[in-house]
């Protein structure tokens, strides 16, 4: 046993410090598309991208050729919750209360490693939804070894105003496991904040509005000056915080507040995105997630009519587009099934991005947005986090559907 454990530590050596050279037909390199250009991965970071005529090959190197296929950086899925599974299959509310935290955690291993199998290598987990801690431990067992799947960022179990979240509907004398921690008032936001700090997230969600009472419509919950001391506490520490927020007052006090990032923001007015653009804050809009609710609610696409929530987030999604706020891209996915990430992008095309603006907001934008250094873009001296897809999916962005090839920090995982 001890032999054969030396001899595998060998190889795994001699792999880690060969050099292999990925020869596709065209590179999209987190901003733009070339054709015929090369990328060479030492270990696990990219030595060399361009024509193959401007550098010498390395010798007792490996090539691997991608024919008719776009090598491009691994996708950054913006928001995710490795934690839940499609609603159709069981509703929020029985996940909640009926999954245990083990169980959860479970799938939660096989949906990393199906979001690592469709190109996405670096994901940020926007909450845990009542079952604590577990992304973080999941995070800790990718990075271990244990599992397989992508980078993760992740926020555990979020935050809420005090009576602003679910599962709700219980008489007062029933002690019910929520799908985030509570907290009102400064100081007691600063202890949530510090606590779930120190238990090892990376960054903070909160939720700067949601329904009171099952059935409503969202409402404001924190105030601004707790989102100012939310925000305080975590940037004090390094931490930056995102904001759930479809409203367009809670949308406002989230970024008078200081937030990075506003998820879904369904109900935005032209003024308000053009303040998220003169503050510097992003719109992740989470298309996929809305248009897989409607269909679990019965819509058939492309038979009846679309629901008035789908006109309306067109509709919000063309305005954003005007006031030229920064997209992230990010399909709440966990909504629906993990690993057809490609349908938030299939989306922001069909409702008025550019292929190539939304393959840019999925890799070099993101990467940028969620401070990952040298990720996000083919370039020298990045990791080489990256994959291939079949065709070009500049022109056509259902290729992403059809990952062939996935490389994360220089180890192959996939290559069909």
């Amino acid at each position: 046993m001890k032999n054969s454990f030396v001899v595998i530590m060998f190889i795994l050596c001699h792999v880690l410090q060969s050099q292999i050279i990925l020869k596709p037909d065209y590179v999209f390199d987190g901003k733009s598309i070339h054709n015929n250009w090369i990328v060479i991965v030492k270990e696990n970071k990219i030595s060399y991208t361009g024509p193959e005529k401007n550098t010498n090959l390395p010798e007792n190197s490996n090539t691997i050729i991608l024919k008719g296929k776009t090598l491009m950086p691994g996708i950054i899925e913006g928001h995710s919750h490795l934690l839940l599974h499609p609603y159709n299959e069981t509703s929020w509310n029985d996940q909640v209360l009926k999954e245990s935290p083990v169980e959860r955690s479970i799938r939660g291993s096989i949906h990393a490693n199906a979001s690592l199998m469709a190109g996405v290598t670096t994901m940020k987990d926007m909450g845990s939804e009542g079952a604590g801690y577990s992304d973080v431990y999941l995070k800790k067992s990718i990075e271990k070894g244990i599992i397989i799947g992508p980078r993760l960022l992740v926020s555990g179990p979020a935050i809420v105003a005090t009576g602003a979240y679910g599962p709700k509907g219980f008489y007062d004398g029933v002690n019910i496991p929520l799908g985030a921690e509570e907290a009102s008032g400064n100081g007691e936001c600063i202890r949530t904040v510090r606590r779930q700090m120190g238990n090892g997230v990376d960054f903070i969600k909160i939720y700067a509005d949601y329904r009171w009472s099952p059935g409503e419509n969202s409402q404001p919950t924190f105030s601004l000056e707790e989102i100012q001391t939310i925000v305080s506490t975590a940037s004090s520490a390094g931490k930056h915080v995102v904001a759930h927020a479809s409203t367009p007052e809670g949308m406002r006090r989230a970024i008078i507040g200081g937030v990075e990032s506003i998820e879904h923001g369904d109900d935005g007015t032209l003024e308000i995105f053009k303040l998220m653009k003169e503050k510097g804050v992003a719109l992740c809009p989470t298309l996929a997630a809305g248009e897989s609710i409607e269909q679990y609610k019965g819509w058939k696409k492309g038979i009846n009519s679309e629901p008035q929530r789908i006109i309306d987030k067109k509709e919000s999604f063309k305005l954003a587009l005007e006031s030229g706020v920064t997209i992230l891209f990010g399909g709440d996915v966990g909504v629906f099934t993990h690993g057809e990430n490609y349908r938030e992008l299939e989306l922001m095309v069909a409702y008025g991005m550019t292929p190539t603006a939304a393959l840019e907001s999925a890799t070099s934008i993101n990467a940028n947005f969620f401070h990952l250094e040298n990720l996000g873009e083919i370039k020298k001296g990045f990791l080489a986090d990256v994959i291939a897809v079949e065709g070009n999916p500049t022109e056509n962005i259902s290729n992403m559907k059809k990952v062939s090839f996935v490389m994360k920090d220089g180890i192959i995982y996939k290559n069909e």
